[in-house]
């Protein structure tokens, strides 16, 4: 099974060019300011896609998820949106959570700590991928002043469940791949911190219970 991985597109999704699949995964921030407007014209977009599976989950500008989740997921048919919820594809178990750490008023933000500890505890142990909107501390994680602010309380929680890799964005200048211990990390940020899609989708492979990357 071929993974495409995208993130942070922030309205710019049309521009991208989508490689073929099996699996689209995008880790959030799919809009501005998660407008109804804004979900309708990504799903849209989503339904023109070939891959016949696409996961979602929102970021921490998806705000209409958190205030009215209702009729968010009624705007987004065009793929399964995960929140703090898991699936099995293809024998590739899948767990996604739209939370990162507290920065200002943003959406699906949480205290470092107990708070967003909990969200983390949701994660069943028998994971294979892990896709989250935020990277953890100290993996593709640094802005463009050098700040590392990954979430040190899922580092935690990676380091237990030990999945085969885990696919974020957010941080849109530590764009990349990245092999650690046992665990493929990918921030896939499509769009460069300037907001120019300037960054192609991350493909993984899936087969004998691995996972590769393939550009």
């Amino acid at each position: 099974m071929r993974l495409v991985c995208i993130s942070d597109t922030h309205g710019r999704h049309a521009e991208l060019t989508i490689p073929e699949g099996d699996l689209l995964l995008h880790a959030g921030d799919f809009s501005k300011r998660g407008k109804p407007s804004e979900i309708e014209d990504f799903n849209a977009w989503l339904k023109t896609l070939p891959h016949p599976h696409k996961i979602v989950i929102a970021g921490n500008h998806d705000f209409l998820f958190e205030q009215a989740p209702e009729q968010a997921r009624k705007l987004l048919n065009a793929a399964l949106y995960l929140e703090d919820s898991g699936v099995e594809i293809d024998g590739l178990k899948i767990w996604g959570s739209p939370v990162s750490p507290r920065f200002f008023d943003w959406a699906f933000n949480r205290s470092r700590g107990e708070e967003i500890r909990r969200h983390w505890q949701q994660i069943p142990h028998a994971t294979d991928l892990v896709l989250v909107h935020g990277p953890p501390a100290g993996i593709l994680d640094k802005t463009w002043l050098g700040q590392s602010v990954g979430c040190k309380d899922l580092n935690q929680a990676l380091a237990q469940i030990r999945p085969k890799a885990v696919v974020f964005g957010h941080i849109h200048e530590s764009y990349g791949v990245l092999k650690h211990a046992e665990t493929l990390y990918i921030n896939a940020s499509s769009l460069d911190r300037h907001y120019r899609p300037q960054h192609p989708p991350v493909v993984l492979e899936w087969s004998n219970h691995n996972l590769h990357p393939i550009f």
